[in-house]
């Protein structure tokens, strides 16, 4: 006997196709969120981070109070003045 007209599916089949359906497309969703989520993000740590200058660094220390502002002003026209040669 061939059952070739008899495709007849339940309440319960409905259901089970329905639920299946919905969690299909939410994976297809949540998939494409986080790809487009990863390709948008700001690459972080792709280089090194900047070096302070020496002037920075100067600045820095005077505001911290580890040098007074007579010392901050010396140093600061010393690095101004460029690199020592020796005689």
């Amino acid at each position: 006997m061939m059952f070739w007209y008899s495709h007849e599916v339940s309440g319960w089949g409905w259901f089970g196709m329905s639920v299946g359906m919905i969690l299909f497309w939410a994976l297809i969703i949540t998939a494409l969120v986080l790809l487009v989520r990863a390709v948008n993000r700001p690459h972080e740590h792709t280089h090194a981070p900047a070096v302070p200058t020496p002037q920075q660094i100067l600045g820095e220390r005077f505001a911290r109070g580890e040098i007074d502002e007579e010392e901050y002003r010396r140093r600061l026209e010393a690095l101004h003045a460029g690199p020592l040669t020796k005689s």
